[in-house]
């Protein structure tokens, strides 16, 4: 007898349909796996075997063939575990083709027949949703994340036996949905805390109204790691899609627990600088998405940049250009998306006092070339404001003053991508950050004064056509926040301020 039951399977953060059939004939008992299985899927003769029977269902001594088609695309992972137990089940007798007709299933099975969550099914999901009528049945533990998507019903399944029960009875739960958590920040992590750097925290509001990349130089205990890891507090919580983006990379990453699924916050990826190159950007045998696509829609921390190997920074050059990266293998190419707002922090040089007058530098010029020069002059380009920080001195950490708080911050905040997302509507980006320069240059009002000393720094400051405009940009974003139409000298003088000057590297 020959069943077929549907299931999908993943290419990166996509998913595509895969039909399950299962022809039991007479012969030698034996099971074979064909439609190109990894290793994880051919494994599952004996998972789907021992389920069965200590589910209390019959495993009949017949021949079964398994197909996944289609036959011509790798499968991986262990997602077919319930869709081959299913089939089985049709191909011997003991549950009808007619009970799983409007079913698609997904799921890992236990030797006790219990189901265990799997990777991707926010993927999953959003794929069967373009099938109308069509229900998914997964792992209960993959219900909060695979429930995100309210065009399509899910169903729990937390083991095959009472599935089989439920699918008999026409009786497949559907449990209802959990909202989203609110947006909630860390209480001890507020704008508030930071002592002085006035400086530095407008810099990150801009860079947070904007989605610009940062980079900020200082000595050690300057504040640097402090100001980043307080970043996220001042950010506007995820909209529907990205939110679904998010979850759905750290859900194929098998990172994904069932608070972060309901959670609607910006990621904060914070990789230590002995990373390689593929967990930076993605990679391996299987590929898998790395730290920049881990903080897409979010921010991708470097503490002691100039500590990363240089061919592992000069790897993003691509993914920040194009907010996405393509692992290429002989078989296959995945795609992620990586839209990250860079923040990075250094040492103005390897002993990290050079500028500092409470400390005595002791590299030589030599040393401080070769410290600058581990980020390349592109990589540096593509960073839109460069912060100095200096050190905060005891009278002012001692002083009592309350600084202002993350609440107050991200109104403003706010505000300033409000009046981008009505700028860029038509666009498929949201912040000016992400938005070409030359359309900015070209549908943004700049008063003439502020032309004229944008043209003439640039000049000065022998700015590339990509730095020019990523001035621009970064005018703009103050112009937002400072609820102006125009680009007006102030924003545009402010915005020089954060580009590096010609001798400067970093």
């Amino acid at each position: 007898m020959l069943a077929a039951v549907r299931s999908a399977a993943l290419v990166g953060i996509d998913a595509y349909d895969v039909t399950v059939e299962v022809d039991a004939t007479a012969g030698l008992p034996q099971w074979t796996v064909v439609g190109m299985p990894a290793g994880s899927v051919k494994e599952s003769r004996e998972r789907v075997g021992s389920a069965l029977a200590n589910s209390g269902f019959a495993v009949p001594p017949r021949k079964l063939t398994i197909n996944l088609a289609p036959a011509d695309v790798k499968k991986e992972g262990t997602a077919f575990d319930l869709p081959i137990a299913i089939a089985i089940l049709i191909a011997t007798g003991q549950l009808t083709a007619e009970s799983v007709e409007r079913f698609l299933f997904v799921g890992e099975l236990g030797l006790d027949g219990s189901l265990r969550s799997i990777r991707g099914s926010l993927c999953i999901a959003r794929h069967a949703a373009r099938v109308r009528g069509l229900t998914l049945v997964a792992p209960a533990a993959n219900h909060h994340e695979a429930s995100r998507v309210t065009a399509l019903k899910v169903a729990a399944a937390s083991d095959l036996a009472t599935l089989v029960h439920q699918l008999r009875a026409q009786t497949v739960s559907i449990p209802a949905r959990t909202s989203a958590l609110p947006q909630a920040f860390d209480p001890d992590l507020d704008f508030a805390d930071v002592v002085g750097q006035a400086s530095a925290k407008r810099a990150l509001e801009v860079a947070a109204a904007g989605g610009h990349n940062v980079i900020m130089v200082g000595p050690p205990g300057a504040g640097k790691t402090m100001l980043a890891r307080r970043l996220p507090s001042i950010l506007p919580a995820l909209n529907e899609e990205e939110a679904l983006e998010v979850i759905a990379i750290h859900s194929v990453a098998g990172m994904l627990s069932a608070n972060d699924a309901l959670a609607d916050l910006r990621p904060f990826r914070a990789p230590h600088h002995s990373i390689s190159g593929a967990g930076l950007v993605g990679g391996g045998s299987h590929p898998r998405p790395g730290e920049v696509s881990l903080a897409h829609n979010g921010i991708l921390f470097l503490d002691e940049m100039l500590e990363f190997p240089r061919s592992v920074l000069e790897s993003m050059r691509q993914p920040m250009e194009d907010a996405r990266v393509v692992i290429s293998r002989a078989a296959t190419s995945v795609t992620y998306p990586a839209r990250f707002t860079l923040i990075g922090a250094t040492n103005p040089c390897p002993c990290g006092q050079a500028g500092n007058t409470n400390g005595t530098c002791s590299c030589s010029a030599a040393d401080l070339a070769r410290y600058s020069a581990r980020i390349s002059g592109p990589l540096a380009d593509r960073i839109d404001m460069h912060v100095t920080i200096g050190a905060v001195s005891l009278r002012h950490l001692s002083g009592g003053v309350k600084a202002e708080s993350s609440a107050s911050v991200r109104t403003r905040v706010e505000r300033a991508r409000a009046a981008q997302h009505t700028r860029l509507r038509r666009h498929s980006v949201n912040c000016n950050a992400h938005v070409s320069g030359l359309w900015l240059d070209r549908n943004t009002p700049v008063e003439k004064s502020a032309r004229a000393l944008l043209q003439s720094a640039s000049e000065r400051l022998a700015l590339s056509a990509r730095g020019y405009h990523r001035v621009l940009k970064v005018a703009r974003t103050i112009a937002d926040i400072d609820g102006e139409e125009s680009i007006l000298p102030p924003h545009v003088a402010e915005a020089l301020r954060y580009r590096p000057t010609k001798n400067d590297a970093t």
